[in-house]
């Protein structure tokens, strides 16, 4: 650990020395425009906007995501409807009993594969170590990645430019998510690797190569999860990482007196404190952030929602009306920039990037889950898109709507400015909220900012190796980021985030409709053995 933390320090110093030198040029700008102008062309051609014609752009990356979505809620039957209570009854710990070895459990050998005789020769397998955390533990640790500061700050960047009617695109944006999360979870299980300490590696990179390989398409799947291993590693940089610190900071100093604030300036160093303490916990690999997150998300989201009902029945007049322009604004919006195409693309977009459903990442957390069943995690996961996004960011565009800041002067807000909105909206209704928002912004970033590191560094293993070495050359690298992205413009960090996970989502998509015969299989062998247990 000290030899780490000095690595560490010895890394960032020079940073600190670079921005003392420079403070009175502008250290954030500079470094926010050498930021801006290394990943503009990436960010360029991921949004690249298909013209329909009549003023109708869309985003060409948004028809895997809302295709696959819908071709696996109808391919497994409303799997995200009727296995709601399902999944609920699994984390509640009703089927733990399944996970033995009696006559009804499935052998990890039969349910985690990688050909059709059942056998997997790239995985160790070592008995006793089925997995690293448990069912809750996997859930709390892929949804301290996903509910965080996309729900606060990305759904006042919506209703900003969408209107009201952005709220219902992502709410259905949300139930249909619950589907990819369910087909890329119960792949990330089946397929991981175990290695013979019992760590476990797993995420699309390994269902893509393995799972594409049996189905005789073994170059395709190398090429696809290389793809994304190289993408994952950017999206921890840039959404897991640095768009995380950056809205974070952004509150801090509002709260703290603006240009006024001591801090004003000294994004670096705000960067840097954070740094530390998510160098501290990263060490500790998939069950230290296990422990950390699953203490940490229940209380951020129990806080959140609470703040967020208070409001809410603090103007129960209003609610109604709140209802009414969200569903008149997904249908027929008027004043709004883009029409209705544009509203939907803003609730799709928002819910994408706050859910990550169809992304693949959240298949890394839940693949180190201890079970014998792929599907049984699947099931589970499903659970995260209809927390994330269903339930909080709703309660935030709720907030937003009643309290009347989703007007059209809010429209030209920039990106920096939205998660300012939030709190503002708050602050209308609860005068001290804003000081408790700030404190949760911070842990909602630092919780999803170590879960990032995992994903990332599953990303960096598989390309580079397992060594510890290599280990420690990603953390070491994943801390210097987290002190860039404090200090750099909002502008730059947001666009590269999207624009990251949105590349993630497209190789690890082909892979989900390529293996959606095999989740199903799996789902009937699972739902086989709740039915026997209960005759």
């Amino acid at each position: 650990m000290k030899k780490y933390l000095l690595s560490l320090f010895a890394l960032v110093l020079p940073l600190l020395t670079f921005a003392q030198e420079t403070q009175e040029m502008g250290i954030d700008q500079k470094i926010d425009q050498a930021f801006g102008d290394a990943t503009g062309w990436f960010v360029s051609f991921i949004f690249y906007q298909i013209d329909f014609g009549g003023g109708v752009k869309v985003f060409w990356v948004l028809f895997p995501l809302i295709i696959g979505a819908l071709y696996f809620t109808f391919y497994f039957k409303l799997i995200n409807f009727r296995g709601f209570f399902t999944s609920i009854n699994i984390v509640r710990g009703k089927y733990d009993d399944l996970e033995g070895h009696g006559d009804d459990a499935i052998e990890v050998s039969d349910s985690v594969s990688t050909t059709e005789e059942g056998d997997n020769p790239d995985t160790i397998r070592v008995e006793g170590h089925d997995g690293e955390v448990s069912h809750f533990q996997a859930l709390t640790a892929a949804l301290s990645a996903t509910v965080g500061l996309g729900n606060i700050a990305g759904v006042a960047i919506a209703v900003s430019i969408g209107g009201a009617g952005a709220t219902f695109w992502m709410i259905v944006a949300g139930l249909l998510g619950m589907a990819s999360k369910f087909v890329e979870c119960t792949l990330g299980v089946k397929y991981r690797d175990i290695a013979e300490d019992g760590t476990v590696y797993g995420g699309p990179m390994y269902y893509l190569t393995k799972g594409l390989k049996s189905k005789g398409l073994a170059g395709l799947g190398k090429v696809l999860a290389v793809l994304f291993a190289i993408f994952v590693i950017g999206g921890s940089f840039g959404g897991g990482n640095m768009f995380q610190v950056n809205q974070a900071f952004q509150l801090v100093e509002s709260i703290t007196g603006g240009n006024e604030s001591f801090l004003h300036g000294k994004g670096w160093l705000f960067g840097l404190v954070m740094a530390v303490f998510v160098g501290i916990v990263i060490i500790g690999g998939i069950k230290k952030i296990a422990k950390v997150t699953d203490k940490i998300v229940p209380f951020m989201v129990v806080i959140y929602v609470a703040a967020s009902l208070f409001v809410i029945f603090a103007n129960y007049n209003m609610i109604g009306d709140a209802f009414a322009q969200i569903f008149n604004g997904a249908f027929s919006p008027e004043g709004v920039a883009g029409g209705a195409i544009g509203v939907l693309v803003q609730g799709f977009r928002r819910a994408a990037f706050s859910n990550e459903a169809g992304v693949g990442s959240a298949s890394i957390a839940h693949s180190a889950v201890k079970t014998k069943y792929a599907a049984s995690e699947g099931m589970v996961a499903l659970l995260e898109p209809f927390i994330d996004t269903v339930v909080v960011c709703t309660m935030t565009a709720l907030v937003l709507i009643i309290t009347g800041n989703v007007t059209s002067a809010n429209a030209g807000l920039n990106d920096a400015q939205a998660i300012l909105l939030t709190s503002g909206a708050f602050e209308s209704a609860i005068s001290w909220f804003p000081y408790v928002l700030t404190i949760a912004v911070v842990l909602f970033a630092f919780s999803t900012m170590i879960s990032w590191s995992y994903y990332g560094f599953q990303g960096w293993a598989y390309l580079f190796g397992r060594t510890k070495k290599m280990e420690y050359t990603y953390k070491l690298l994943f801390c210097v980021f987290v002190v860039i992205g404090a200090a750099a413009s909002l502008g730059s960090v947001i666009g590269f985030s999207d624009a990251m996970i949105f590349a993630m989502m497209v190789p690890n998509m082909v892979g989900l409709v390529i293996l959606a015969p095999k989740v199903r299989t799996e789902l009937n062998k699972y739902m086989a053995a709740i039915k026997a247990r209960k005759s």
